[in-house]
């Protein structure tokens, strides 16, 4: 088996600028991905940017399980490595590979099922509606390649491979750049264009490529390798730890984009200018996060392969330096968000109303910045101590009663308008980042001491017992 990296050597700087970058380049790429999209519906309406907005916010909770599989499948595998039991690694590998095999069939049926239902929820009867019904039918067909390019990446991520997603998400960009005008205009003489579903399409066939080239990594890698068709079989004791460890990660993201449903169903009252605002800041928004995804997304392999080797004082310094890379960044994104917002928004939409609305979130986005930050270290951080459970109940917290409670308090109570929704997702994130530093240090410190204060004797000593 090939390992890319032993990260429980070395200096840790130099551990994340190597998993970090690679990670926050490819994320660049998966947003412009997501940035070509809302450009090109743009171009046929307001109505259509709304309806991609609520069709990727219903879309997204079904990718939740490729998200946790994957934080899953680096805790468990990244463990193994710690602890130098290759055997061990190589068999949850291909635990994982079944796993995500079944749990995407099931989640593309689920989908073609509820996702009507999701967007009746965050919607209104019109255009946009429809719109986005129409294009979620076809994107579901993407679902399994999206769960199992996570799952599989999740395992690629436990050896510090970060450089194989990198180029699967270029590759994705640029083929979707491509299919995008091809498929949504046609070519002349030759094919007519499928209109706003034309850029579903793009989307099926791109991911599906992602999805080939992660699995041809994850095979040549040697970590999944056996002659045995048996060892891909279900292992029921390993598909219950597996379960275990994604099922509160998996949980952490729906509540996640269950915040993004709460603030859909308050936008509603707005209008379809406000919900095409809140899409279209969302996907500004994630251009200066990549930085953060990257930094936060390499502490999750790091933190787990020293977890694993008990390395308990290496596992707290990745964390702080984590936020230490973090900071340095937003001081530089921050005001430029700020400043920038307006010119960000017009680039992708001509609507004033639209471009108001979009540039009062990015402003007001621009002072939490840093502790979006923070927060998803500290979820990166206990999901490195087989301790996702804890990330669920932040995210409980801070996405689905601070969003849904401290929103109800401006909009009606206060009557600030639309600028009271992103006020109340500001206090939920400020709030609850000061839960999650508490819970953090307290679920930490009978495995490595805490985060705020370390025992010398037990950081040499590893983790307590």
């Amino acid at each position: 088996m090939k390992h890319s990296h032993d990260l429980t050597t070395g200096q840790l700087a130099t551990h994340f600028r190597t998993l970090a970058v690679p990670a926050a380049i490819g994320m660049v790429f998966s947003t412009l991905y997501n940035v070509v999209d809302v450009f090109f519906a743009g171009l046929i309406g307001t109505d259509a940017q709304a309806g991609l907005a609520i069709s990727f916010q219903a879309f997204f909770i079904f990718v939740t399980v490729g998200f946790g599989l994957g934080a899953a499948m680096t805790a468990l595998v990244g463990n193994a490595i710690g602890r130098k039991n290759d055997e061990e690694a190589s068999t949850v590998a291909r635990q994982g590979v079944g796993f995500a095999s079944l749990s995407a069939i099931l989640l593309m049926l689920g989908a073609y099922l509820f996702a009507p239902a999701l967007l009746n929820l965050i919607s209104t009867d019109g255009a946009y509606r429809e719109a986005g019904l129409r294009y979620m039918m076809v994107l579901i067909i993407s679902l399994p390649s999206f769960v199992m390019a996570y799952g599989l990446n999740g395992i690629l991520q436990a050896t510090g491979d970060t450089v194989s997603m990198q180029r699967a998400l270029i590759g994705a960009f640029f083929a979707n750049l491509g299919l995008n005008p091809v498929l949504l205009f046609g070519i002349p003489g030759m094919f007519d264009g499928l209109g706003f579903n034309g850029i579903a399409t793009a989307t099926v066939i791109s991911q599906t490529g992602v999805m080939v080239y992660i699995g041809r990594q994850l095979w040549r890698s040697g970590l999944c390798a056996s002659d045995k068709f048996s060892a891909f079989l279900p292992d029921l004791r390993l598909y219950k730890l597996i379960f275990a460890q994604l099922l509160p990660t998996t949980f952490t993201m729906l509540v996640m984009y269950t915040a993004g449903f709460i603030v859909q169903i308050y936008l509603k009252e707005f209008g379809p200018s406000a919900v095409a605002a809140y899409g279209v800041a969302l996907r500004v928004e994630q251009l200066f996060l990549l930085p953060v995804f990257g930094l936060t997304g390499a502490l999750l392999p790091i933190a787990s392969q020293n977890f694993g080797a008990g390395e308990a004082q290496r596992v707290r310094q990745a964390l702080f330096t984590c936020w230490k890379f973090g900071w340095m960044l937003m001081f530089v994104a921050c005001p430029i968000l700020y400043f920038a917002a307006p010119v960000l928004m017009r680039s992708f939409t001509p609507d004033p109303a639209v471009i108001e609305i979009g540039v009062s979130y990015l402003r007001v986005d621009g002072f939490i910045l840093p502790i979006y930050m923070m927060l998803f270290a500290i979820n990166s951080f206990l999901q490195a101590l087989k301790k996702p459970v804890w990330t669920l109940v932040i995210g409980i917290y801070r996405q689905a009663f601070g969003v849904a409670f401290f929103s109800y308090l401006y909009v009606f109570v206060f009557e600030f308008g639309v600028i009271g929704v992103w006020f109340g997702i500001a206090t939920s994130v400020l709030s609850g980042f000061i839960l999650s530093l508490l819970l953090a240090h307290h679920v930490s410190k009978p495995l490595i001491g805490g985060i705020m204060m370390l025992d010398v004797d037990q950081a040499k000593h590893g983790p307590l017992k």
